[in-house]
């Protein structure tokens, strides 16, 4: 099902005149101008936001992901004010948006109606890598929460299979770094500490490569039985009800 075809979109925060001349590429080059790559992600990112207003009904009770695309619905969300009720920010810089745009947030995550965020990977299970940017735990809270946990992605996120091109970030009290990356050692993944990195929980992240993802939702549970882990960033056991993913033809539903 394809939603949002209009494509008439275009980035904030760039003026013509700003950008480097990418019209004519250097001979034989087959390389793509990094700035258009990237205002044409945004583009993506911006549609599947915009479809995602779709699931706002009157009343809501809102959460909101952390991240780019999740960024992106924040801008178009002042369009649904008058159907929202509450909103429950995942991290503290979602909050801080949330607040800019106008909303006042609630710090209690119980019983949403709607939960809108993007995603690290996402497969055909509507299964899920989070935490590029550290705030899984809070995520995850608020998507076990919701009755209804809308992914927003482009096409650059989706994978055959988890693991294809993150690791799954494990968050761990800063005490137990080194327990916790002996046992996902023990795991079969490489663990590596995102050094000088805080969550806005006061904890550190393990980035865990090379996990065996198979049983993707085994793997989510027996990570969080890892004394010292708070949690970690797959999306198996809580997967998305409803993925919309954006691609340069519109915006696919699967549900």
């Amino acid at each position: 099902m394809l939603r949002g075809q209009d494509l008439n979109l275009r980035p904030s925060g760039y003026e013509p005149d700003e950008l480097p001349d990418c019209s004519t590429p250097p001979r034989h080059s087959t390389k793509q101008c990094p700035i258009i790559a990237k205002m044409e992600r945004r583009e993506m990112k911006m549609l599947a936001a915009k479809a995602a207003l779709d699931f706002v009904g009157e009343g809501a009770r809102l959460g909101v992901g952390s991240g780019s695309t999740a960024h992106c619905f924040i801008e178009l969300l002042p369009q649904m004010r008058a159907r929202v009720e509450a909103v429950v920010a995942s991290s503290e810089e979602t909050a801080r948006r949330l607040e800019a745009a106008g909303f006042r947030c609630t710090a209690e995550a119980g019983g949403l109606d709607l939960y809108v965020d993007g995603a690290d990977e996402a497969d055909g299970n509507r299964q899920l890598i989070k935490g590029g940017g550290g705030a899984h735990a809070r995520e995850k809270v608020v998507a076990c929460s919701a009755q209804k946990f809308v992914c927003i992605v482009d096409e650059s996120k989706r994978v055959a299979r988890l693991g294809e091109k993150h690791p799954v970030p494990v968050e761990v009290l800063p005490m137990a770094r080194g327990h916790a990356a002996r046992k996902l050692a023990a795991m079969g993944a490489t663990p590596d500490w995102r050094e000088g990195f805080v969550t806005d929980n006061g904890n550190w992240i393990l980035d865990a490569r090379l996990l065996d993802l198979t049983d993707a939702a085994a793997t989510e549970r027996e990570i969080n039985l890892i004394a010292g882990v708070l949690e970690n960033g797959i999306f198996a056991r809580r997967r998305a009800d409803v993925l919309l993913t954006a691609t340069a033809n519109g915006v696919t539903e699967e549900s």
